[in-house]
């Protein structure tokens, strides 16, 4: 560093980072910042003479997946097959019949090292008959654990450029997975404002635009799930609660206005407030993507379970 300085070092050791390769940010997880630290100087895999660094392509593997209807964690053997855009999962080591197919298409994959409990906490998502299904998993190693989160990144860029070949790939690379913008406990009340308010665990996806609830953070389906457009569209978000509206144990309120009806929530804090209000309104100002223009024809409201 002394001798050549940072610009330079960092060119030598990034020449050739690959566009599906997550480089980690401030914020996140551990096993992602030490994995691209092992990567760029001790393993130096990318380096410009080194060797030449094919996009993953077909997978496989064992992760602890844990169970959807218990919290056990059980080994179970995972496929990815990128050219068909498919990842398969078998609960048994040499079955035959996946016990789920998931397109490539609808996938994302988050570390949620917290949430999970676990220091390589994977969660994947998929869309499964109108609803959210979440896969949390893990691998003992570190590595492991990241080059299945960076095969599955190369797997959705291979598919981003088919579906939208006149992108530039700088277009699609932030499309490719993404982190949730702010996670918590809130309580809401039903579509009269008069049911009790009852306590959820929400999650606001900022890529597909999705407010998700659920009644515990390691649930398999969301219970729920509100759409959020943009303010040019109707929606729109006020802190406070709707005059004659009282909330149960919390009361700092917060009001989502969509075209459809109004969703009312109470958050535990007057911080918690403001982080999620914060983030409803980061998200309503959001020009809509790519992948938002494919679906949100079909987006309306609320859907439950």
């Amino acid at each position: 560093m002394t001798h050549n300085g940072n610009l330079r070092v960092k060119a030598k050791y990034e020449a050739r980072v690959p566009a599906f390769y997550y480089i980690p940010q401030a914020n996140d997880c551990l096993v992602l910042k030490e994995q691209w630290i092992r990567a760029k100087y001790e393993r130096q895999e990318f380096m410009a003479d080194g060797k030449t660094i094919l996009p993953p392509g077909n997978r496989e593997g064992f992760l602890w997946k844990r169970g959807k209807d218990n919290a056990q964690f059980l080994r179970r053997r995972f496929v990815l097959l990128a050219r068909e855009g498919l990842l398969k999962y078998y609960t048994k080591e040499e079955g035959k019949s996946p016990k789920a197919v998931i397109s490539i298409k609808d996938l994302n994959a988050t570390f949620q090292t917290e949430k999970i409990g676990n220091p390589h906490g994977l969660q994947i998502t998929y869309s499964r008959e109108g609803h959210i299904r979440n896969l949390f998993v893990y691998h003992e190693s570190g590595k492991e654990i990241v080059d299945w989160f960076n095969a599955l990144r190369a797997a959705r860029l291979q598919y981003l450029k088919m579906v939208f070949p006149e992108l530039p790939e700088s277009e699609l690379v932030p499309l490719i997975t993404r982190n949730y913008l702010k996670q918590g406990f809130m309580e809401k009340t039903g579509p009269k404002q008069r049911e009790p308010f009852k306590k959820r665990w929400f999650a606001l996806d900022p890529q597909e635009r999705r407010l998700l609830y659920y009644k515990n953070p390691l649930d398999a389906f969301e219970q729920g799930q509100v759409f959020l457009g943009s303010n040019e569209q109707g929606y729109e978000v006020y802190e406070d609660l709707p005059k004659g509206v009282r909330g149960n144990r919390w009361k700092a309120g917060l009001t989502i206005v969509t075209p459809q009806r109004r969703f009312i929530f109470t958050c535990p804090s007057e911080k918690e407030q403001r982080e999620w209000l914060e983030s409803f309104r980061d998200v309503l100002s959001r020009p809509f993507t790519p992948l938002n223009l494919l679906t949100a024809s079909t987006e309306s409201g609320c859907s439950k379970r």
